[in-house]
């Protein structure tokens, strides 16, 4: 019979839920055992938990009586919402990415609030219309009158996790590493032969987290206990300017990389689906860049998360791939 403290993981088998899955398993001798909280059970992933030792249900943030059994017995979740996930034209045509966040994040806080789970780390983001609004910019709107739905719906979801009581660590995330590869933004060689770096933030400095990093400080947050319910832990492992990015790309890569900035009209007219969402990401990132980084304290993160991986080392790690991406 354990006497460990249960964390359920929503999403245990993603990115960020991932992290937060290894490092409750790592740490054998810790005071937490974890519930995977998952679609398909019988995916790799969930078998791969499973034969470590981690608990695998089945659950949907759709579903919110069944969150609530999945909560059950638990002293604390984990909630990470998609706005990126595949919806059915229908879903679409209900809800669309940003309504669903919103409706996928008041079901995890009542079931939450249900279970009287004791700790709750919610992975959310800023809201960026208050800042385009001060600083006078008028990108286009998107929807129900957001400018970066994927971060203005987060920050309207953590309404209702505090409006129900439940006792939340609200950690505001950044752009993640992985999206060099994932996005293809990493350098690119041009006509004539020079590997560039492009990317709409000027001179501006940016702040950037490895994936991993995002459950690795959640469970530094869960250790801390009552010492962050209610407050904004804001996470970085980097804060770089295009051209220092260029530079640590050089380092690894082992070859000059120049850093060619773009305009973030340019990317709204890109032409891919998302185009116009990331241009207005990238122009919250560039002009609210001294308030958006300054609330990333990486002091603070790493006495929480001692691991916090710098870009470079996860450039260093990814090699093979970004010298094949060239």
């Amino acid at each position: 019979m354990t006497s460990k403290k249960i964390i359920a993981v929503v999403g245990g088998t993603g990115s960020q839920g991932g992290g937060l899955v290894r490092a409750i398993l790592d740490d054998w001798n810790g005071p937490f055992s974890v519930r995977v909280l998952t679609r398909d059970p019988g995916s790799v992933k969930a078998k791969e938990f499973a034969a470590r030792g981690a608990e695998v249900v089945q659950a949907d943030l759709d579903d919110e009586e069944g969150l609530g059994t999945a909560f059950e017995g638990a002293y604390g979740a984990f909630v990470v919402t998609n706005f990126w996930a595949q919806l059915t034209p229908e879903q679409e045509a209900l809800r669309g990415g940003a309504r669903m966040e919103l409706d996928h994040a008041a079901n995890a806080a009542r079931a939450a609030k249900a279970a009287g789970l004791k700790h709750v780390v919610w992975s959310t983001l800023e809201d960026t219309r208050p800042h385009f609004e001060f600083l006078g910019s008028e990108p286009p709107t998107i929807g129900d009158g957001y400018k970066v739905p994927h971060f203005d719906a987060k920050h309207e979801a953590n309404a209702g996790f505090i409006a129900l009581g439940v006792p939340t660590t609200f950690l505001e995330t950044s752009f993640f590493y992985e999206m060099f590869i994932a996005a293809g933004l990493s350098p690119r060689r041009d006509s004539t032969g020079t590997a560039a770096l492009t990317l709409p933030m000027g001179d501006s400095v940016m702040a950037l987290v490895a994936a991993e990093d995002i459950g690795r400080t959640a469970y530094g947050i869960f250790q801390a206990g009552a010492r962050f319910v209610g407050r904004t832990v804001g996470l970085a492992g980097t804060h770089a300017t295009g051209k220092q990015l260029a530079d640590l790309f050089a380092k690894v890569l082992g070859e000059p990389v120049v850093y060619r900035p773009m305009t973030h009209q340019q990317l709204r007219a890109a032409g891919f689906p998302e185009a116009e969402e990331l241009g207005n990401m990238f122009q919250f990132f560039t002009e609210a860049a001294e308030t958006f980084v300054g609330n990333r304290d990486r002091d603070l993160i790493r006495t929480i998360n001692p691991r916090l991986q710098t870009l470079e080392d996860w450039l260093a790690e990814h090699h093979e791939q970004l010298k094949a991406a060239l």
